[in-house]
């Protein structure tokens, strides 16, 4: 085994600095010299996959004589990869840009291991919801267990197991800090890359940290710091009641952590129907013993108490062990050099594309994901990715789908899946619309999972087309009502043709054919 050394720039999300820290790994590759980056061919050489075929070679600068591409794809997050994948597959020469680990923000240090923090509670609750089960109701989590488990989702933090995909196609994947140098010229660190056709950014965005006084002063988490501890807290501080903190909060308190929340707005989960959100605050009130306080700010912070005291709008303190700031999003655009090819971003940092997600309408430049800021969603950005890649490989097609809502979810219990416009958006867009309203639980499917899971299932109805322009679903594990919601939608499928979309009995789904009896009856 060789220790291998990557000095890569690690981005301090605090104080939004980078910082050059060495990336140490232990791996069954050739030695790569200590460098400002690491160029490899991507495929790592592991035991289980030699017999495979699998190998893997680090290559010097020196080595990489042609760098010269028909596309340079910056950032390795799931919309990066996506582009790079399909134009790769089209047959064009694409190297991909990371400065930390390929998968992204989502795979390491939000999506997938918030989801692996939320999932015990959810089984537990389940399990003592239904008769039979050995579950007593004096059953509580191990927390150890439930954080070694999140580790192996995330695979340690370690990406070798996405490498091999890149390999596959032909990508070169180039360890370090991208920035441009000039149109279709991009330097990673003393080394320069050339792009003939296109470049992508696709470099994501991190936690933003607001102007709160003494905020700086502390050590304060956001979502890696949070969804990577080690440890559990003996108590939090969660600022922000949108998905990140919601999500957070419950996971924390699920294992222990005494948490409190505190949202500016109204009501958690802002840009959702509202009853969404106080269906989940009155959850983690009376289910996680979250301290739930909205329509409050944080005007101070300062050391002290259990750790961390943060002062409040309305007179009043708490205070906590750690506190985690979750308010929303910063685009990663400083660093890339942009001034070099006269583009400036917006005022929050986005870079502003058209429907082909082309940066300034030139066919060169192109930005997808979290950076372009129009939809900050995971799957949205592979969406991107496909829309970029289908206009380069000569396939012309415009995004459509964020203008009518973009898909999204929500992991507390209840979930919340919501798709298109809320009552007041569509209301401020001019639209006619009706509710049509049903319990989630009402179902015979429903009854399978325990009595009391709740929820409200909600379409939002065009009047003039009969049509479905939004939906919210709150409940067990609603996730998967969101699809056929979206695909309505899209389609604008009329309620005359919608019907005859038979939902299988006995399952959850026939949520909708509650949903369109009741939309039969109003519309009678």
């Amino acid at each position: 085994m060789v220790r291998t050394y990557w000095f890569v720039p690690g981005f301090n999300e605090a104080s939004g600095n980078l910082d050059l820290q060495p990336f140490a790994r232990i791996d069954h590759v050739e030695a790569c010299r200590p460098r400002a980056r690491c160029i490899c061919k991507c495929t790592r050489r592991v035991l289980a996959g030699q017999a495979r075929g699998y190998g893997r070679r680090t290559m010097t600068a020196a080595e990489t004589t042609d760098k010269t591409y028909d596309a340079i794809v910056l950032g390795a997050g799931p919309a990066g990869e996506v582009a790079a994948g399909r134009l790769a597959d089209g047959g064009w020469k694409v190297a991909i840009v990371e400065r930390d680990l390929v998968g992204g923000e989502c795979s390491y240090y939000a999506c997938m291991p918030s989801k692996a923090l939320l999932r015990p509670a959810d089984v537990l609750a389940e399990a003592r919801r239904v008769p039979g089960v050995p579950v007593g109701a004096d059953a509580r989590l191990d927390p150890a267990a439930v954080l070694a488990r999140r580790d192996q989702v995330i695979h340690g933090e370690d990406d070798s197991g996405q490498l091999p995909w890149l390999e596959e196609r032909g990508i070169d994947l180039f360890r370090g800090e991208g920035r441009f140098v000039g149109p279709g010229r991009v330097a990673v660190g003393d080394e320069e890359l050339t792009s003939s056709r296109a470049a992508i950014v696709a470099t994501g965005s991190g936690a933003l940290m607001p102007p709160i006084d003494g905020l700086d002063s502390v050590r304060a988490w956001n979502n890696r710091d949070a969804t990577t501890a080690k440890r559990v807290p003996a108590s939090m501080i969660v600022l922000g009641g949108g998905p990140v903190g919601s999500e957070l909060a419950q996971a924390w308190a699920s294992l222990g952590t005494k948490v409190t929340l505190v949202e500016g707005g109204p009501h958690l989960l802002g840009r959702d129907e509202p009853f969404a959100g106080e269906e989940v605050a009155a959850a983690l009130r009376g289910r996680f013993g979250v301290d739930v306080r909205v329509g409050d700010l944080v005007e101070s912070v300062r050391a002290g108490g259990a750790g961390v005291i943060a002062e409040l709008k309305d007179g009043g303190a708490v205070e906590g062990e750690e506190i985690l700031v979750a308010v929303g999003r910063k685009p990663h655009t400083d660093g890339l050099g942009l001034d070099a090819i006269g583009v400036e971003p917006d005022e929050h940092g986005f870079l502003t594309v058209d429907d082909r997600m082309r940066v300034g309408g030139a066919a060169a430049l192109y930005a997808i994901g979290d950076v372009n800021g129009r939809a900050l969603f995971t799957h949205v950005g592979k969406y991107q990715a496909w829309i970029v890649a289908e206009n380069l490989l000569g396939r012309p097609v415009e995004a459509i789908a964020e203008g009518l809502g973009s898909p999204r979810v929500t992991f507390t219990d209840p979930q919340v899946a919501a798709v298109g416009k809320t009552l007041q958006q569509a209301e401020e867009a001019g639209i006619d619309v009706h509710l049509v309203e049903v319990p989630t639980d009402g179902s015979p499917g429903a009854s399978f999972q325990g009595k009391g899971t709740g929820g409200r299932s909600r379409l939002v109805v065009d009047r003039a087309k009969d049509t479905i322009v939004g939906a919210t679903f709150t409940g067990f594990e609603t996730a998967d009502f969101l699809q056929a919601a979206t695909i309505a939608i899209l389609a604008e499928v009329p309620r005359a043709r919608l019907r005859h979309a038979v939902a299988p009995y006995p399952t959850r789904s026939e949520v909708w054919l509650k949903l369109l009896e009741k939309w039969e009856a109003g519309a009678g």
